[in-house]
């Protein structure tokens, strides 16, 4: 999950220089086709493929439909929301997680994930509200942020799902299937978009982000979000998340951009706090362990 929350934030950084350049279904259903690919490739060669993963394929079109939505609505966002604050939203995702969690696997709270939790919610918000108390007070969210938000609901959501539809499957190939039902909808969804879509005159920077996405922030990422979502709380899996406003930053300065604001900086370190507090409670009950 520490390599989950590296790998994410890239998408930030380079989407945002991205969005504006192509549709976000395009973006979408092309990372998806490319990182199933991948995926597949890998799972062959390595003689992990799984016959399972053919059983109840409703499965995988619940999942990739929840995981499409998240992905969509990302770069819907980044057109108008700068990374930092989006990826302040994606941190969220914990206190959402948490929810679920309880209600489709009934995994139980500790004091101090609670605790954890809400600080984490509080440097998201400061962070999402750029530091400017009346904006916070008077609820001022962004467009950009606001499309995000959604996103992060169904991300939430995508999280313990895995855990509680997963049956025994191995990790690469019911990732494979997971973005392949992605790539199947989203291709029938935007097929006009994409039939439309002059590739030959995107610019490079499509390109970049597009191979980045699907090789580093899908391929790779889903394989860890889903080995470690079979191996602890949802709450847990997602407390990584509070880690991608840092790496985010980090992604910024070294493509070129300025630090944030420093009093933007009182934020990350929150959401920093609250995943050491996270990362120190071990009572909390594990999903049951589901082998690779």
């Amino acid at each position: 999950m520490l390599a989950f929350s590296a790998l994410v934030a890239g998408s930030f950084a380079l989407g945002s220089r991205a969005a504006n350049d192509i549709d976000p279904l395009v973006m979408t259903a092309a990372r998806f086709w490319i990182a199933s690919a991948v995926l597949a490739a890998l799972a062959v060669a390595l003689g992990k493929w799984d016959n399972r993963v053919f059983r109840a394929p409703w499965r995988f079109v619940l999942l990739s439909g929840i995981i499409s939505t998240y992905f969509v609505s990302m770069f819907e966002g980044l057109k108008t929301a700068p990374p930092i604050s989006t990826s302040a939203v994606f941190t969220l995702t914990p206190i959402i997680a948490a929810g679920f969690g309880w209600l489709l696997l009934r995994q139980r709270l500790t004091g101090r994930m609670m605790v954890a939790l809400a600080i984490g919610g509080v440097g998201a918000l400061w962070v999402i509200f750029r530091a400017d108390l009346q904006a916070a007070l008077a609820f001022d969210v962004g467009r950009g942020e606001f499309i995000f938000f959604w996103g992060c609901v169904a991300h939430a959501l995508y999280t313990p799902l895995i855990a509680k539809l997963k049956r025994g499957e191995n990790t690469l190939a019911f990732a494979c299937m997971t973005l392949l039902g992605g790539a199947i909808l989203t291709s029938i969804y935007g097929a006009r978009e994409i039939i439309a879509t002059d590739w030959s005159q995107l610019p490079r920077i499509v390109w970049i982000t597009l191979l980045y996405i699907s090789i580093f922030a899908s391929a790779s990422s889903f394989v860890l979000l889903q080995f470690a979502a079979t191996r602890l709380p949802s709450a847990k899996v997602m407390a990584y998340t509070y880690l991608t406003p840092t790496w985010v930053i980090c992604w910024e300065l070294a493509l070129g951009s300025p630090p944030p604001p420093t009093l933007i900086l009182i934020g990350i370190a929150l959401t920093i706090f609250a995943l050491i507090l996270l990362l120190r409670d071990d009572d909390a009950p594990k999903a049951a362990a589901i082998p690779a």
